[in-house]
């Protein structure tokens, strides 16, 4: 009968001791400075729950190192254990985490286009109109016609004499020069640098350079100019070969 009594003092005493460090927690549940209601507030420890209110408040007894469960629909599962600092300062925030949205499932399908055709004709058009672009940049002026010192030509009223026509050779050097830069002749034409004279030269005896110089106009001079360089290897390739 003693022993019982013994166990019965015993187990009040722990039951007023609990009941006294047993606390009413205060606090708020948020995500993003927003309050959410209706969150589940369940400390697991004591077997209790509640849910927050309109302003994301709840109230829950908590005892220290007693563990709070939140739950809610679309936030990810929050778990907190109580200090004695929560209990004492009697405002636990609690910030939830919105779950990740899950995406609906993208099928990849293969996309064919067609090709893009060009007849012969078609690609040779672009190719002479890239060519023509190329060009234009050996003469300063050439597409707002303010070529830099033109060639001047002078007809007699009377009619076009063949000595009226006549030009001097050194004319079509500087047509050359004023068209055509050191590069176009190194890796257009793929002539040595110490050719472009002689090249020059060789172009300016064919009685064609005269008709340049009359009516200068940039593509027919260098249409010339890539035909007279392959007469002008063919030559050098039959004085190599007369040499050997």
């Amino acid at each position: 009968m003693r022993v019982k009594l013994l166990t019965t003092i015993s187990f009040f005493t722990y039951q007023l001791s609990v009941s006294q460090t047993e606390k009413l927690l205060h606090g708020k549940v948020v995500a993003h400075d927003l309050p959410l209601k209706n969150v589940e507030v369940i400390n697991k420890t004591a077997k209790k729950s509640t849910r927050t209110n309109e302003a994301g408040e709840f109230d829950i007894v908590v005892n220290i190192n007693d563990s709070l469960l939140f739950f809610s629909k679309d936030y990810l599962f929050t778990r907190l254990k109580i200090k004695s600092e929560d209990i004492q300062f009697n405002n636990l925030l609690v910030n939830m985490i919105l779950k990740p949205e899950e995406l609906k499932e993208v099928v990849v399908t293969k996309i064919k286009f067609d090709k893009v055709k060009f007849d012969r004709e078609k690609v040779a058009e672009i190719l002479i109109s890239k060519q023509a672009k190329n060009l234009t940049q050996f003469i300063p002026g050439y597409k707002d016609g303010t070529i830099p010192n033109p060639i001047k030509i002078t007809i007699p009223l009377g009619g076009v004499s063949t000595k009226s026509k006549t030009i001097p050779e050194s004319e079509f050097k500087k047509l050359v020069t004023a068209t055509c830069t050191s590069d176009f002749f190194t890796k257009n034409l793929k002539l040595n640098p110490e050719e472009k004279e002689l090249f020059i030269e060789f172009c300016d005896a064919d009685s064609k350079s005269k008709t340049l110089l009359i009516n200068p106009n940039i593509l027919a001079t260098m249409d010339f100019l890539y035909a007279k360089n392959e007469e002008f290897k063919k030559l050098k390739t039959e004085i190599k070969n007369k040499i050997d």
